[in-house]
C-alpha cells in the first residue's frame, strides 16, 4: 500500500520531536496512554495515530498540528567548533624572545557555533536557532553553553565529554589596527564527528557547518565521498535541509582536496578570498596587495563547477562577491568606515557569514544578501570580541544607509 506523504512526515516527526525532548518510546507511550509498541509502529510507519492522538502529540511537542503533519522545517542550525576566546590587547608584536605588555584582557565565546549563532540571535531574536558541537565538562564549556542559552539558542545538540577540555584560543590583538593572531587548542572540537548528530532529530530548514579544516572528525577521509563531512552533507540534503559551509584559512597540502569533496553536497559555500583562492591556486592579490578581480570570479566559477547548487559567496575587506547557479555574478563593495571605527576584527568573517545566512533564509536577492552581510560585518568591527558588536536588523540597515561604499 502506498504511503501518503503526510504519513511519512508524521513518522519522521514523531521520532525527531521525541528525541529532541529526550523522551524514550516508553515515556511517550505513557503520556499518551498507549503501548510502547504502538509508538514503535508509528515511528516505523507501520501504523499512524488517530486525530485525537495527533492533537495530543502536537501539544506535547509544543508544535502545531500542521507542523506535525506536514513536517515543515524552520530555523538555522550551526555545527562546528565551540571555543572560549581569551582576547588580549597588545601594543605590538614582540621580537622572538622579547617581552610585550598586554594592555587589557577580556573573555568571550569563540568558534563558528557561538560566533555565527549569537550574531544571528542578535540580528533577529525571533529566529529558531540550534547549536551542534562538543565541549568539555569544565568551567569554560559551561561558560560557552551559558552564553548560547542566554540568547535563546537551543543547545540540546551540544555533546559533553569528560575526556577532553573545551577548545580555546588566545587572541593577540594589536591595539592600533585590530589585527589579530590566534594561538589555538582544538580540545573537544577535535573529537566532534558527524556521528554526534542525529539528522532525524533536526527540524532546521538550513544547516551550516564550519569550519572545514578545523574539525578533525568531519575532515576525516571517507572511501566513497572523500570526507566524512561530504557524506554528512549529502545525508542532510536527503532530509530536505539546505546546506552551507565555511572554511578556515589553513592552506596545507590537502586544503583544496578536502574543501572540494564537500562542494557537491553544498547549497551555499561561504569563504574569504584567501580560502577560495587556496582551492583554485590563483593569487587573490597582486604584488602590491591589490585584489585581482578576474581571479576572484574565475575562482568562484571553479567552486561552482565542483557542484555547489545555489551560490558561492566570497568576502574580503574590499567587497563581497556572489556567483549564483544561474550564472549571475554580483559584486557589492564594503562600507567605507571612518578612522577609529574598527575596535577588533575577531569574528568578522562569522558576522559576514551570519548576514549571508539570514539573507538566504529570508529570500533576499544576491545583492541584498551581500549588502546586509557587509552591514553585519561592520557592526562586528565595533567590538574587540567576536559577538558584542552585532546589532539588530533595523540598526544594520541604518549602518548600510549611513556609510558610503568603498571604490573598487
Amino acid at each position: 500500500m502506498l504511503q501518503r506523504q503526510s504519513d511519512i512526515h508524521i513518522a519522521r516527526n514523531i521520532t525527531r520531536m521525541r528525541k529532541k525532548m529526550g523522551m524514550t518510546q516508553t515515556e511517550l507511550a505513557q503520556k499518551l496512554f498507549v503501548s510502547n509498541k504502538t509508538i514503535s509502529k508509528w515511528e516505523r510507519g507501520a501504523g499512524y495515530p488517530e486525530m485525537p492522538q495527533i492533537i495530543r502529540l502536537a501539544d506535547l511537542f509544543g508544535v502545531s498540528v500542521d507542523t506535525l503533519v506536514r513536517g515543515s522545517k524552520t530555523g538555522i542550525a550551526v555545527a562546528g567548533n565551540i571555543l572560549t576566546d581569551e582576547v588580549k590587547i597588545i601594543e605590538k608584536f614582540p621580537e622572538r624572545g622579547m617581552l610585550v605588555n598586554i594592555t587589557s584582557m577580556s573573555r568571550a565565546v569563540g568558534g563558528s557555533v557561538p560566533n555565527t549563532l549569537i550574531s544571528l540571535a542578535k540580528i533577529d531574536p525571533t529566529m529558531s536557532l540550534s547549536a551542534l558541537g562538543k565541549r568539555g565538562d569544565d568551567e569554560a564549556g559551561r561558560y560557552a553553553l551559558g552564553e548560547l542559552q542566554r540568547y535563546g539558542i537551543d543547545t540540546s545538540g551540544v555533546q559533553v565529554t569528560r575526556d577532553h577540555p573545551t577548545g580555546f584560543s588566545d587572541v593577540m590583538t594589536l591595539q592600533a589596527t585590530g589585527e589579530r593572531t590566534f594561538f589555538h587548542h582544538r580540545g573537544a572540537n577535535a573529537h566532534f564527528t558527524p556521528e554526534d548528530i542525529d539528522l532525524s532529530t533536526l527540524g532546521c530548514r538550513m544547516l551550516h557547518v564550519a569550519y572545514i579544516h578545523l574539525l578533525d572528525g568531519f575532515d576525516a577521509p571517507d572511501p566513497t565521498y572523500g570526507t566524512a563531512l561530504a557524506r554528512f552533507l549529502k545525508a542532510a540534503q536527503e532530509e530536505g535541509i539546505t546546506t552551507s559551509v565555511d572554511v578556515v584559512s589553513n592552506l596545507n597540502d590537502h586544503f583544496a582536496e578536502i574543501v572540494t569533496a564537500a562542494l557537491p553536497y553544498t547549497d551555499n559555500a561561504i569563504m574569504n578570498e584567501i580560502e577560495a583562492c587556496g582551492v583554485s591556486g590563483l593569487p587573490p592579490r597582486d604584488a602590491d596587495g591589490k585584489l585581482i578581480m578576474e581571479n576572484i570570479r574565475t575562482t568562484m566559477e571553479l567552486l561552482m563547477s565542483h557542484g555547489v547548487s545555489q551560490r558561492v559567496l566570497i568576502h574580503c575587506p574590499e567587497a563581497g562577491f556572489c556567483l549564483s547557479s544561474d550564472g549571475t555574478y554580483t559584486v557589492v563593495p564594503s562600507l567605507k568606515l571612518p578612522k577609529g571605527y574598527i575596535k577588533g576584527t575577531v569574528g568578522a568573517g562569522d558576522a559576514f557569514c551570519a548576514g549571508c545566512l539570514y539573507g538566504i533564509y529570508h529570500g533576499y536577492t544576491d545583492h541584498d544578501i551581500l549588502e546586509f552581510a557587509s552591514g553585519a560585518a561592520a557592526c562586528n568591527l565595533t567590538a574587540e570580541d567576536s559577538v558584542s558588536g552585532m546589532k539588530d536588523v533595523a540598526y544594520i540597515r541604518e549602518i548600510i544607509d549611513a556609510f558610503e561604499k568603498n571604490q573598487l
